[in-house]
Formats: structure tokens, C-alpha cells, sequence
């Protein structure tokens, strides 16, 4: 994609906000949403896999790929409501098995948790964990704080100068493929972005808030009778730190009475290691034809 092409998709409004949204192939519905910083074209090795027998849809979060910026900072009920706006504005009423990679673990849980009847399943890709996570001291305070930092990274012009190449490094080192499948001229077009960037110091801020947040939504919103599938990243390397990462998600799993799946060999961003993975997962998920009423 050249730096003038129009992007894949189209934008739509929701919540106010210009979304950048792409809707594939047909039968069920399966929404899948990326990990901190990243974007649409990140589940690119897994929509072939899927689109021939499920709807699915894929939106850039507000400031990342080609979405506009949002006023407000990201919140676990607000990107819980995110997700059911994008199906509001597609159309697509019936239940929808919600995919999140990392952080967007984070958010499917959390809409789950709030619209237990718009979900049919959950797919967790080497989701985000933080056991007993609590609300940090000073939250406006922090969130201000970030928004200078991002507006001075943006001003020294850093975003184009550095933004694809920490993309690239980034990529690179979460896979055990060692590279980054996606074309360099999109990665420019987007992480050469000081909108972008701004984005991605905000989620990062805001990443231990959501935590908090959802573990509070565990406390008061049940999860609902859906299967819910936990998929962990394992290089095979069996070091240490990979033992205790896993034994954490294992326990996160157990915790949501979710079915572990340990993946081998893929770095964190399983979904461009073993994207047969992540399918298989999704189209497991039992067809749910259910309108809201």
C-alpha cells in the first residue's frame, strides 16, 4: 500500500469517534481485537483462515491505524463498549465470539463481563494477566502526564524518525519467526504517525487502570455460560521465565474456568506465528443464533 492508497475498510462513527473497521466473510460472528500499540493488519495471517466460515470484523482502537484520536482515555467498560458499538454499526445483532491478543484480553473479558448476551465465546491470545491488580494513586494526574509525553515525542518528531523501526524491533522480537510479516510502507504510513504514538504512551499509561477495573468487573459481572478458550504463547524454551509466564496464565484460565492451550513454538504474537492456532480456536466456538430482543 502506497503512502496515498486508501486503506482497506472503511470509517465508521462510533461513539463519536471515526473508526477504522473492516467486516469479511460471512456465517457467525467473530471480532477480533489486537494487543497494545497495534493494529487491523496484526490478525492479517488469521483472517484467511476464518473468513470463509465466520463474520470477521476488525477495528482499529481510537489513535491506532487509521482511527481518529479520542478525547477521552481508554477504559475497560469504555473498550467493552467500543466492541458492541462496532457491531451496532455493522448491523450484526447476533452473539459474537470475541478474540483479544494482550491488553485486548483485557477488553474481551471485560465485555463479556458487561454483555453477556452479545457474546458467544472467548478467545484469549496469550492475554495480559495482573493477579489482584489495583487502582494506582493519582489517575488524572498520570493521564495528563501522558498526554505531555505524547504531545513531546510527537513535537521533537520522533513517531517518523523512530516509530516503524521500534514497530519493526518490536514485531521482531515477539516472534519466534523473527520477523514482521507486515509491508514496510504500511508500517511507515502507521507508526511514522505522532497520532499513533500518542495513542500508544496512552494505553501504555492506562494499561495497569484497566486491569484494576476489570478485576472489579469480576467482582460484580459474572462471565457468561460460553466456551472460553485460553491460548499461551510457549517458545519451548522452557526457561524460567517462561515457566512462570505460563504458570500465571494457567491460573487465569483456571480462574475463568477457561480451556488452556499452551502453543509451541510462538512468541507473543502468536497470531503470526501459529494463526492455525487462533483459528481452530474461534471456529471450536459452537454457532450461537441469537437476536437481542
Amino acid at each position: 500500500m502506497s503512502g496515498t492508497a486508501r486503506p482497506p475498510g472503511r470509517m465508521l462513527r462510533v461513539g463519536g469517534i471515526p473508526l477504522h473497521v473492516l467486516c469479511e466473510g460471512s456465517g457467525p460472528v467473530c471480532v477480533l481485537s489486537p494487543g497494545l500499540g497495534m493494529a487491523w493488519f496484526d490478525w492479517d495471517p488469521v483472517v484467511p483462515l476464518l473468513a470463509p466460515y465466520r463474520t470477521v470484523v476488525r477495528f482499529d482502537r481510537p489513535g491506532l491505524g487509521f482511527s481518529a484520536p479520542a478525547a477521552e482515555p481508554p477504559t475497560a467498560a469504555g473498550e467493552a463498549a467500543r466492541i458492541a458499538g462496532v457491531l451496532d454499526a455493522l448491523g450484526l445483532a447476533t452473539p459474537a465470539t470475541v478474540v483479544g491478543h494482550s491488553l485486548a484480553g483485557l477488553h474481551a473479558e471485560a465485555f463479556a463481563r458487561l454483555y453477556p448476551e452479545r457474546t458467544a465465546g472467548l478467545v484469549l491470545v496469550d492475554s495480559s494477566v495482573e493477579e489482584d491488580a489495583r487502582p494506582l494513586a493519582a489517575r488524572e494526574l498520570r493521564t495528563a502526564a501522558a498526554r505531555l509525553r505524547g504531545l513531546a515525542i510527537a513535537a521533537a518528531g520522533l513517531p517518523h524518525a523512530l516509530g516503524p523501526a521500534l514497530r519493526r524491533l518490536t514485531a521482531r522480537s515477539a516472534s519466534v519467526r523473527r520477523r514482521d510479516p507486515v509491508p514496510a510502507d504500511l508500517v511507515r504510513r502507521v507508526y511514522g504517525s505522532s497520532r499513533v504514538a500518542r495513542a500508544v504512551v496512552m494505553e501504555n499509561a492506562r494499561y495497569r487502570d484497566v486491569a484494576a477495573e476489570l478485576e472489579d468487573l469480576r467482582a460484580h459481572h459474572g462471565l457468561p455460560p460460553v466456551p472460553i478458550t485460553f491460548l499461551a504463547a510457549s517458545t519451548g524454551s522452557d526457561s524460567a521465565p517462561e515457566r512462570r509466564w505460563l504458570h500465571r496464565q494457567r491460573a487465569l484460565a483456571a480462574r475463568l474456568d477457561a480451556r488452556f492451550e499452551a502453543v509451541a513454538p510462538a512468541g507473543h504474537l502468536l497470531m503470526h506465528d501459529r494463526p492455525q492456532s487462533v483459528a481452530a480456536a474461534v471456529l471450536a466456538t459452537p454457532y450461537v443464533h441469537r437476536l437481542r430482543g
